[in-house]
């Protein structure tokens, strides 16, 4: 079957660029001994996780509680929840799945830690706990290195409860556009959580994990112990990519994308069967995946038009888009598609893109592959 026959909108993962992604970070990773716990919200896939650990990664990173049942109910044995569960219903149904597994969350207030302690008491679990620290996010974590030391040796009493390090989190850094200006915010959250793990060094409570990072900051993070101050990166973009970290220059490869069939074509626009339904546009709108940028192996030159699929008419990324909820108007004088025509969007944002979707469809050059399920979309709880 050829990816063109695939019904639109549906969203599409070349596994080629993927499988490329997972290797480029993990080597990465390897080659500095930090642990690689990829994100699980970018993809929701236990498929795609699975992937991941196969390459190397030492864990999941998620982001809610229905995430990790799903990856646990998948077989994952380690998985770190990114945020605090707080809800007493869902702290039980947190102490329940940590049963004979290592199972994390973040905490950054003194009830919630007595919360989780009682329910893995009553569970008769154990919960590994990072503290979260504030590092210019502006959302949740603690914001001095006292408030720290407290909280730390709070989850140090409790019979159930792990302290097992810092959690620090600056995705406010992730697509800064200058390089240079992430490099050196980077550097300072960098130093801040230096000073803070020497802190509790200091009163006897290490952080055996500092856990953090992006996609975009990945590269600027150095070896733990020679400089650099992070055990573990939560980085799960580069598995995708998409055009808010596409325009980065990072290096990896554009591997997800979203097929569309163009409905109407007027002279100086078309129009296609993808809108804000099938994007996530909290980053930007799609792109027009540029001729010669598409997917490996597509068939992307002028003799596909009309019977295969084509990734631009020529202003590629510099076209305009107008985006209703079923529809899309792409601005593109001169383009020369056709009614029924079928070209890739890039979406804006990868992350909320596939939480809109039951299936990923998998290619290798222009052949479908299957598809996997998002086994985790809607999973906000």
């Amino acid at each position: 079957m050829k990816i063109e026959q695939i019904e639109t909108p549906a969203l599409l993962l070349d596994l080629d660029a993927m499988e490329s992604n997972i290797r480029r970070m993990q080597g990465w990773a390897d080659e500095l001994g930090i642990a690689l716990r990829p994100h699980y919200k970018s993809h929701k896939s236990p498929w795609i996780a699975r992937r991941q650990m196969e390459a190397g990664a030492v864990g999941i990173t998620c982001a809610k509680l229905g995430e990790a049942e799903d990856l646990v109910n998948a077989g994952f044995e380690d998985v770190l929840i990114a945020n605090q569960v707080v809800d007493a219903a869902k702290i039980h149904r947190l102490a329940r799945l940590a049963v004979g597994r290592r199972l994390g969350v973040c905490v950054d207030d003194g009830e919630n830690i007595a919360a989780l302690e009682q329910a893995a008491t009553q569970a008769g679990s154990e919960l590994r706990c990072l503290i979260e620290y504030e590092v210019g996010m502006r959302r949740c974590g603690v914001d001095t290195k006292e408030e720290f030391l407290r909280l730390a040796e709070k989850v140090a009493e409790c019979p159930h409860l792990v302290y097992d390090g810092i959690q620090a989190y600056a995705g406010n850094l992730a697509h800064m556009a200058d390089g240079a200006a992430r490099q050196a915010a980077s550097a300072e959250v960098d130093a801040r959580v230096g000073e803070l793990a020497g802190y509790l060094q200091a009163y006897g409570l290490p952080a055996l994990t500092v856990s953090g990072g992006s996609t975009g900051t990945a590269a600027f993070k150095g070896a733990p112990g020679k400089g650099g101050v992070y055990t573990e990166l939560q980085a799960g973009s580069y598995v995708f990519m998409d055009g808010a970290y596409g325009a980065l220059g990072l290096g990896f490869r554009q591997a997800l994308y979203v097929l569309s069939e163009i409905v109407s074509a007027k002279e100086d626009y078309i129009v296609a069967d993808a809108g804000l339904k099938s994007f996530g546009t909290d980053q930007g709108p799609p792109r027009l995946a540029e001729r010669g940028g598409g997917g490996a192996g597509i068939d992307i030159s002028n003799a596909s038009m009309g019977s295969g699929v084509s990734t631009g008419g020529g202003a590629g990324a510099d076209a305009d888009v107008n985006m209703s909820e079923e529809h899309m108007r792409v601005s593109l004088p001169g383009h020369g598609y056709r009614v029924r025509d079928k070209i890739l969007f890039i979406p804006g944002h990868g992350c909320t893109t596939v939480n809109l979707y039951d299936h990923i469809h998998l290619y290798r050059g222009d052949e479908a592959a299957g598809q996997i399920d998002v086994v985790s979309r809607g999973k906000s709880r």
